[in-house]
């Protein structure tokens, strides 16, 4: 609209009533999430005449996407029940409902790694889990070692939070396990955390205890926590068998982070925890730090919370090798196809 001296607003740089464009925080600004900048792009055919077949997305890790992959009926009937009860329609305790941490420390526990319920911070989705992990172990300025390749979120909210992300290769020769010299090389005093991720996404790796023994070592040696994202846990291909990180040692401190998105097919649902492991005590401000990040978003979805104690007491055990032998399968049919085509 024209001012007084006869300009254009709109064309000076200025918004209607004179406004000025709001500059976004610096936090917003350092956030950028790439798979998530993918996903909002339009899927856009091929430039050739050729090219007659719908293409397909395969950019997310959502088990959901086509169909083929469902919840057991349990899981649904457990949320149904939650909601019909009325009992869960308030606010919940920010850590997460005392009777869902109690059976999630009982599910987790291990003779070599006890927990008990006060062990267990419930997060918004595993990606939630991910986020407090690394603001209560980074302050701005520190850095935290992050697998090459590796989940991107990390670096993202790394980056956020103004936190150096030091990149640790990991070795396709070896089936995608850390190279540990290198690892340790990049460690100085300002390294807040080393975070791995087993079993791997993207790499699909699965550690063996010797390689989980060496990276707790470099822990060890340097005096660094460590952040095991086992949001994978137990959905290893045949032959195979799952160790967590925790299991193997009594003396450095984790946080294992978890939830119901992968094992339970039911990403959308934002429900994640971390397991405090600390025999040592060397968490104790961390563990009311973890509190204190909770209040911000004053805990999880109550109602998918008190889902999780059915989930776990009645989900039959004969689901999960199930639908690893189903993804097992589809994983050597599409080798097989990529591997048949030309020029691949």
């Amino acid at each position: 609209m024209p001012s007084a001296n006869g300009t254009n607003e709109a064309s000076a740089g200025q918004r209607p009533g004179g406004w000025g464009a709001i500059p976004a925080s610096d936090v917003a600004r350092r956030t950028f999430n790439p798979i998530r900048d993918i996903l909002t792009r339009p899927v856009r055919p091929l430039a050739s005449p050729q090219c007659s077949k719908e293409l397909l997305s395969l950019s997310i890790g959502d088990p959901t996407v086509f169909g083929n992959f469902k919840a057991h009926p349990v899981v649904a009937k457990a949320v149904e029940e939650a909601a019909a009860s009325y009992r869960f329609n308030g606010y919940p305790p920010s850590v997460g409902l005392a009777h869902v941490r109690e059976a999630i420390a009982s599910k987790y526990t291990h003779p070599d790694a006890p927990l008990a319920a006060n062990d267990v911070v419930m997060t918004s989705g595993c990606s939630g889990a991910v986020e407090m992990a690394i603001s209560v172990l980074c302050d701005a300025g520190k850095n935290i070692l992050l697998p090459r390749p590796g989940f991107c979120l990390y670096n993202t909210i790394a980056g956020s939070h103004n936190v150096e992300a030091r990149l640790y290769n990991l070795v396709a020769e070896r089936n995608w396990e850390a190279d540990i010299e290198h690892m340790e090389s990049l460690i100085d005093e300002n390294t807040g955390a080393i975070l791995i991720n087993n079993p791997s996404n993207p790499c699909g790796s699965n550690y063996t205890k010797a390689h989980l023994r060496a990276i707790l070592a470099v822990c060890e040696r340097h005096k660094v926590p460590l952040i095991s994202d086992e949001i994978y846990a137990d959905m290893v291909f045949s032959g195979q068998t799952f160790t967590s990180t925790a299991w193997l040692t009594s003396t450095v401190p984790i946080l294992t982070l978890g939830g119901l998105a992968k094992q339970w097919l039911v990403p959308g649902w934002r429900i994640g925890w971390i397991l405090i492991h600390d025999r040592a005590n060397a968490f104790e401000h961390v563990r009311h730090g973890l509190v204190a990040l909770s209040t911000l978003i004053n805990g999880p979805c109550a109602l998918i919370q008190a889902a999780i104690p059915k989930i776990f007491a009645e989900v039959p055990g004969t689901y999960l090798p199930e639908l690893n032998r189903q993804l097992e399968s589809n994983a050597c049919i599409l080798e097989t196809e990529i591997n048949n085509i030309p020029g691949l």
